[in-house]
């Protein structure tokens, strides 16, 4: 089994696995450390434990639970992947779930989980700007609600709240040139990353890292058509660690590279005209 781990938090990790095993390879035991979801993006195996058998394919849903063993077998299809998601346990008691969920070993495709699976994938090949772990908590609070049948009652904002996102939003925008984490932001607001992460998008309708991102592209935006610092540096100092990144996403954003909106910014709106002429 190879892995690569995506994302590593105090409450959340993320790791990708693909399955290296042979066709007629002895299965053997494996223990879950901790409760964990692991979307199954491609091919197909067997899932035994606690007594139950589980065929998995491509958009199922594995569940684990602290101290479980497992086998897994190949008996049909080899070369699976998986997207994982591993919780701490303060954040599946912030979750709210019994240990009931947790237990049932396997989720057949939902198109309630599935589109999470998606979209941790988007995120992790870097076509989203919501991040692993913030993905991670929808993912965990959704499967919560389907298994056991009770949609977490959703209350309208407080006053408290609305001030806690707010500043938050302030707190994110005037730091944006920084790595900033979801645990950051919910740290300065008092709360934890799972009921921060509600709060913010509830009031203000984004996650805290789209938020960052769009406040990184709207710093880079604004000096793009005022300063003349290269496009890298730019990049740079709006908090883009990577080039590519930071022209992918602000072509995503713009409809034009970098480049080109500063072009357009400085007298060349034929470049936004042809743009707009596509449409």
């Amino acid at each position: 089994m190879a892995s690569i781990t995506l994302f590593q938090g105090k409450f959340i990790t993320v790791s990708e696995f693909r399955c290296t095993a042979l066709p007629g390879e002895k299965p053997y035991a494996e223990l879950h450390r901790c409760h964990s979801i692991s979307y199954v993006r491609k091919g197909s195996f067997g899932y035994a434990s606690r007594g139950r058998s589980h065929e998995l394919v491509t958009g199922s849903m594995l569940i684990g639970f602290p101290d479980t063993e497992f086998v897994c077998s190949h008996d049909h299809v080899c070369g699976d992947e998986c997207l994982s998601f591993f919780f701490a346990s303060e954040f599946v008691e912030e979750v709210g779930a019994r240990r009931e969920p947790w237990q049932i070993g396997a989720a057949p495709p939902l198109g309630e989980l599935m589109v999470f699976g998606e979209l941790a994938q988007a995120a992790a090949c870097g076509r989203s700007d919501i991040t692993l772990d913030e993905i991670g908590a929808m993912l965990a609070s959704r499967f919560v609600e389907m298994v056991s049948g009770r949609s977490r009652k959703t209350a309208a904002p407080t006053a408290r709240d609305r001030r806690r996102a707010v500043e938050a939003a302030l707190w994110i925008d005037a730091n944006s040139p920084d790595n900033i984490a979801l645990e950051d932001a919910a740290r300065g607001a008092g709360v934890s990353p799972f009921h921060f992460l509600r709060l913010f998008s509830g009031v203000l309708g984004v996650t805290p890292h789209q938020y960052l991102v769009r406040a990184r592209l709207r710093h880079a935006a604004r000096l793009l058509a005022c300063d003349d610092r290269d496009i890298t540096a730019i990049a740079y100092d709006t908090g883009f660690n990577d080039l590519s990144n930071f022209v992918r996403t602000f072509h995503r954003a713009a409809g034009v590279p970098p480049l080109k909106f500063r072009q357009a910014s400085r007298g060349m709106r034929k470049i936004f005209q042809e743009r707009l002429a596509l449409h």
